[in-house]
């Protein structure tokens, strides 16, 4: 599944300007920050918790201008808790944005 990231990159260079080490930086802690989401989004059974880090990933998305996670995200605030398909799409977002 291929996802629209351009806006994120976008999103980042215009953060980081002409400094390459920022941008990286930027981009390593965006990681971080949405692998972090999507571990405890895995282990999530409760409606609370499931809810809470689904609002998370939301956010994160939106600071960041990552329309494709936004949604995502907003398919795993209406799934149930621990759906593992909305944890998988997710966790694809990651996987081919990290590589």
């Amino acid at each position: 599944m291929a996802f629209e990231v351009g806006a994120l990159d976008a999103t980042l260079s215009a953060a980081a300007g002409e400094d390459a080490a920022l941008f990286a930086e930027l981009r390593t802690a965006f990681i971080e920050s949405l692998a972090r989401q999507v571990d405890l989004l895995g282990r999530a059974r409760c409606d609370g918790n499931w809810q809470i880090t689904a609002m998370r990933i939301k956010g994160l998305a939106a600071s960041f201008h990552a329309d494709a996670l936004m949604d995502l995200a907003e398919e795993a605030l209406e799934a149930a808790p621990g759906d593992p398909i909305a944890v998988r799409k997710i966790r694809g977002f990651l996987d081919e944005y990290a590589a």
